[in-house]
């Protein structure tokens, strides 16, 4: 990881766990996401458990994305295939842009954990009112890998040559 002696920049992270079957009390991937971002001198600011709904997904992402206390969004769960996921079909709508790259570098980093498996990972991200968004996998392993093997660095304002944080600090 590159770095520069620029400061670190603490973002305000919302995290959005998306479940039929999980309870806030069985919400290991949530829980290690907020550990990680909490870990690393983010700030959480918002923390959901929604089921796998199209309209509650966007009205709580929704409402993230119009607080301009929520400069982040990371989301577990409802990129699979099954007939309940239905992540990208809700998010994806709201994005200004998408961010292409982030789906494609998650099932390449995790090809080397899971093999072939990984083609079944819808896992995407976007920007929407200058706030970025991440939808990752819901099993804690893969949120490990998003978080240790992109967001870790992509969230902060040290990494170079580019990282988001300017895009959403400059409100």
């Amino acid at each position: 990881m590159s770095k520069t002696d620029k400061p670190f920049v603490p973002l305000k992270l919302a995290v959005l766990t998306v479940s039929d079957t999980r309870s806030p009390a069985e919400d290991t991937s949530g829980d290690l996401l907020v550990a990680r971002l909490t870990d690393a001198g983010h700030q959480l600011v918002a923390r959901e458990l929604v089921r796998d709904d199209i309209y509650q997904l966007r009205a709580v992402v929704s409402r993230w994305i119009v607080d301009e206390g929520v400069q982040g969004v990371i989301v577990t769960g409802g990129t699979g295939f099954s007939g309940r996921d239905v992540t990208p079909e809700a998010l994806a709508p709201l994005f200004d842009k998408p961010i292409e790259g982030f789906g494609e570098l998650f099932r390449q980093v995790s090809l080397q954990e899971i093999g072939t498996s990984t083609i079944q990972s819808r896992a995407l991200a976007g920007v929407a009112n200058r706030t970025v968004i991440f939808c990752l996998p819901g099993s804690t392993n893969a949120c490990a890998t998003g978080w240790d093997r992109i967001l870790v660095e992509q969230l902060d304002s040290r990494h170079r040559p580019c990282n988001f944080v300017g895009l959403v600090t400059r409100r």
